[in-house]
């Protein structure tokens, strides 16, 4: 690999986390994610196991420190623990400092104890709501005891859990506080996340979703002692603890307060597709450049070099004036949450 400085960016941002999708698929078909028929990308697209474990080691070479493995669902990704097996190499050797991932929950009572033997610490899940006809409908083909029941296997093999809840007016909006009691009885913290306009997905539907974070910490501080946290996990999260239950609760605000001024991080598509912001349209093409250079990593390296080279300085996304404004063409199952 090669001895290249670490990536910095035209902002003087250092570049040390990469969220990696490795699938577009999922079992479940979530209303703000994705659409009820989604058209899948062909296998031929897609990135192997084998390359993406050699894009993702060629990050590491250059001072990448964290990767989040996403999806789609990545548990659903034939093969995948072998993909796990073979990256907690760089843990080991101290090169990468985390390796983690965000599910949906629902294969983790599977896979749970290989993810804590290879290393994952801690984990994601994204659960949006604890009513079963609710979940039903935000996820259209998802059932609540398996992702529950998974969440128990994870706790069990010894896996920290953060629960991620997109806000969403109108469907959670009524369990703000039965969601942190249930976290804090689990001992899991807890972000809550506002709906991004990713995805062909009606404008219309889109506004009415949109449950401002100000307001959902408007209401928790009417409630609870709320204490600012300085901490930083390497996400776009800013943190409060929750004096009363000792938990902490993450707000993740790309509308109501954009989180950019800080962002190191890019995002590899199943289909190794280098986007620099989650929230604009550039790209970078490294499937190609690792095809055609099989035995050379030193042209991926230059190829991510100048990815990074043209990182903006942050997203465009915007709901004021009643119009879903930097709307993305794709979904979010493409990119990677």
């Amino acid at each position: 690999m090669s001895d290249m400085p670490q990536l910095i960016d035209p902002f003087n941002r250092a570049i040390n986390y990469l969220r990696v999708s490795v699938t577009d698929r999922c079992d479940f078909r979530c209303v703000y994610c994705m659409s009820e028929n989604m058209n899948f990308l062909p296998k031929k697209e897609l990135l192997t196991l084998e390359e993406l474990d050699r894009l993702c080691s060629a990050f590491v070479s250059q001072g990448v420190r964290k990767i989040r493995i996403t999806g789609g669902e990545p548990l659903v990704r034939r093969g995948i623990m072998g993909f796990f097996e073979s990256m907690s190499r760089h843990l080991d050797s101290g090169k990468l400092a985390e390796l983690t991932l965000t599910t949906n929950g629902s294969q983790l009572r599977k896979y749970a104890a290989d993810l804590a033997r290879f290393g994952v610490r801690r984990i994601n899940v994204s659960l949006d709501t604890l009513d079963e006809a609710k979940f039903a409908k935000i996820t259209r083909w998802g059932r609540l005891k398996q992702v529950l029941d998974g969440i128990d296997a994870a706790q069990q093999a010894g896996l920290r859990v953060k629960i991620n809840m997109v806000a969403v007016k109108g469907t959670n909006d009524d369990e703000l506080f039965d969601i942190v009691e249930w976290c804090a009885a689990r001992d899991m913290d807890l972000t809550f996340i506002e709906v991004m306009p990713m995805g062909d997905i009606d404008t219309v539907e889109r506004l009415d979703q949109f449950w401002s974070l100000k307001d959902v910490e408007a209401e928790l501080a009417g409630r609870y002692s709320l204490t600012d946290l300085a901490e930083n996990s390497g996400g776009p999260a800013r943190y409060k603890r929750i004096e009363d239950t000792g938990q902490k609760i993450g707000f993740i605000t790309p509308l109501s307060h954009n989180f950019c001024e800080a962002c190191n991080r890019v995002r590899l598509t199943c289909t190794g597709q280098l986007f620099q912001c989650l929230g604009q349209e550039g790209e970078f093409d490294l499937r190609q450049i690792l095809r055609d250079n099989p035995s050379d990593d030193l042209p991926v390296i230059t190829k991510i070099h100048e990815a990074i080279s043209f990182k903006p300085k942050g997203h465009d996304f915007d709901y004021s004036r009643q119009s879903v404004g930097g709307k993305m063409s794709r979904h979010m199952s493409h990119t990677g949450g």
